[in-house]
């Protein structure tokens, strides 16, 4: 249910209250660095009477530092998720490309909305609008941590603490105080106005290492700059998997590899299916997807031998599909020697994820189809297989037929099955990702 709220505000403490959309942005006060310290996110106040549409939320996944998805009534949006992207603040980027201070400004959103008791999120005007992707609803995030306590607006709390630039600051029912934020943060020189580095921002140069050393000790190497061999088997989504093999434990070790909006053009091309490749960029913990990815890459066209650059070593190879069984699959332990001589032992599955499987002999016994509307996955699939008495969920895309018409469900109800895909992980559980009708073979 919708929530009718009002936002006043204050300027600051002492100031008297200015009404939404009435303050000239120019009158904000520049502090120094002797000004009293204010809390600006306190001193916007969420009220009753407003105009302006507001909805309590809970948090569905947190992205970065100013974009959150919520959960929210399946009336007011497709799929019962809002995209936010918070209105008024620019963090520094933590996913795709990676930036300064931009894995605190991530923790800190995480960190607050973690701890909230009640959530709520307010538009601009009285309807909900999308940014310029179309695809997030720009919003001011408010929380408190108690029933008994106000509540603070994240948005010009990561202003006020200087993990935040101005995205249009002033130019909002808030914009006063979001400038008295920002200038209070440069005058304190806080986080991004610091002119400090960043503890939790890698600066050295990349890693070199193997894609096995990396799956092995993928935590250790968080954050970190690493350089790595692999041959391209998939891309979807704006990434591709990257698997290489390796000869003491018989298997291959994958990685899935981020490349987002920062590529073109040639950058695109070292990046095609059957390619061998460097990748350079940076490890970062997925939080949408619980697992890790490597983002941040880049290919500077002027500077084709810059090592930071990714590169193409070879073309026309194919994927492994290294077939395993359910049991290995499920049960299978893999043991690792490093270069001291110290064992290690983890999962099968861990350690294949990203990496490119074959697996044969599944009966399907149930099926689920996503069904939201508006959803890229909508006509995607699970099926849930049995082989010899374990379970084993295979998720596809959406999959199509040589036609373009678009295969479903039901065709493989009651069927076994042979399958290829990447080691996925969705849930908290592994499964087998496939990406194409023609990997699915029906006996």
């Amino acid at each position: 249910m919708a929530l009718c709220l009002t936002a006043g505000l204050l300027a600051g403490c002492g100031e008297p209250a200015n009404e939404p959309g009435t303050t000239d942005p120019t009158t904000a006060t520049t502090p120094t660095a002797s000004t009293e310290n204010v809390d600006y996110a306190a001193s916007v106040k969420l009220d009753m009477n407003s105009a302006t549409m507001k909805q309590e939320v809970t948090v569905k996944q947190y992205i970065d530092g100013d974009t959150t998805h919520f959960h929210v009534p399946a009336s007011m949006m497709p799929g019962g998720v809002l995209k936010g992207r918070y209105l008024a603040v620019n963090t520094p980027e933590s996913t795709g490309k990676i930036e300064e201070y931009g894995k605190k400004a991530s923790s800190f959103t995480k960190e607050k909305l973690s701890a909230a008791t009640s959530i709520v999120i307010e538009a601009e005007t009285a309807q909900w609008e999308a940014d310029s992707t179309g695809d997030r609803y720009l919003v001011w995030v408010w929380y408190r941590t108690d029933e008994n306590s106000e509540y603070r607006n994240l948005n010009i709390e990561l202003l006020q603490n200087g993990l935040a630039i101005a995205s249009s600051s002033a130019n909002n029912q808030y914009g006063a105080v979001c400038m008295n934020a920002i200038n209070q943060a440069k005058a304190q020189k806080l986080n991004i106005y610091s002119g400090q580095k960043d503890p939790d921002f890698y600066y050295g140069d990349a890693v070199e290492l193997t894609l096995k050393e990396l799956r092995t000790n993928v935590e250790s190497y968080n954050g970190i700059k690493v350089a790595f061999n692999g041959v391209v088997t998939v891309n979807d989504s704006n990434s591709v998997y990257v698997e290489a093999y390796d000869a003491e434990t018989d298997m291959y070790y994958g990685m899935s590899v981020y490349y987002g909006y920062n590529l073109n053009g040639k950058g695109l091309e070292i990046l095609t299916v059957g390619n061998e490749v460097r990748i350079v960029g940076s490890v970062q913990y997925y939080e949408a997807g619980g697992t890790y990815q490597v983002s941040d890459l880049n290919y500077r066209m002027m500077q084709p031998d810059d090592p930071s650059n990714i590169q193409k070593i070879s073309e026309g190879n194919d994927p492994a599909f290294y077939e395993t069984t359910a049991d290995r699959f499920l049960n299978g332990q893999v043991t690792v020697v490093d270069d001291e001589g110290n064992e290690t032992t983890n999962k099968y599955a861990a350690m294949a994820m990203s990496t490119s499987i074959e697996m044969k002999g599944l009966k399907v016994i149930d099926s689920y189809t996503t069904k939201t509307e508006g959803s890229a996955s909508k006509g995607a699939f699970t099926l849930t297989c049995e082989v010899d008495g374990q379970y084993v969920d295979v998720r596809t895309t959406v999959l199509t037929d040589k036609d373009g018409n678009l295969v479903k469900a039901d065709v493989y109800e009651g069927k076994t099955i042979d399958v290829k895909g990447i080691v996925d992980y969705y849930n908290g559980s592994y499964q087998i990702k496939v990406f194409s009708a023609d990997n699915i073979t029906i006996h």
